[in-house]
C-alpha cells in the first residue's frame, strides 16, 4: 500500500487542522492505520491509531482529548483532526499501515508509511 499524507500548515495556538492520508490499492480495510509525529531533534513518537474497521481507536497521553483519528474506508483514507494545537504539536507527521492488530503504539509495527506533512503552530 501506498500512503499519501496532507493538510499540515501554520495554525495559532488554539487553532485546528485535519490532516488527511490517502491510501493506495484495494485492501485499505485489512490494515490498522496509525498517525505518528517526529518534532525537530527529537525521535518520531505515536500520535494515534486505529483498528481497521475503526472499531478501536488510541491515543499518545499527549494528544488525547484533543485529536481524533478517523478512517473512511470507502475513501481509502485516514484522517487526523487536531484541536486546541499548542506550540509543541509542532511535527512533521506521518501515517502509516500495519497488518498486526497489535501494538498500535509502536513505530516498528508498522510496514508502511507516508512521506509526512508538515504542522506548525506558532504561540
Amino acid at each position: 500500500v501506498q500512503l499519501q499524507a496532507s493538510g499540515g500548515g501554520l495554525v495559532q495556538a488554539g487553532g485546528s487542522l485535519r490532516l488527511s492520508c490517502a491510501a493506495s490499492g484495494r485492501s485499505f480495510s485489512t490494515y490498522g492505520m496509525g498517525w505518528f509525529r517526529q518534532a525537530p531533534g527529537k525521535e518520531r513518537e505515536f500520535a494515534a491509531g486505529v483498528s481497521r474497521m475503526s472499531s478501536s481507536t488510541y491515543y499518545a497521553d499527549s494528544v488525547k482529548g484533543r485529536f481524533t483519528i478517523s478512517r473512511d474506508n470507502a475513501k481509502n483514507t485516514v484522517y487526523l483532526q487536531m484541536n486546541s494545537l499548542k506550540p509543541e504539536d509542532t511535527a512533521v507527521y506521518y501515517c502509516a499501515a500495519k497488518t498486526s492488530p497489535f501494538r498500535f503504539s509502536l513505530a516498528d509495527e508498522y510496514g508502511y508509511w507516508g512521506q509526512g506533512t508538515l504542522v506548525t503552530v506558532s504561540s
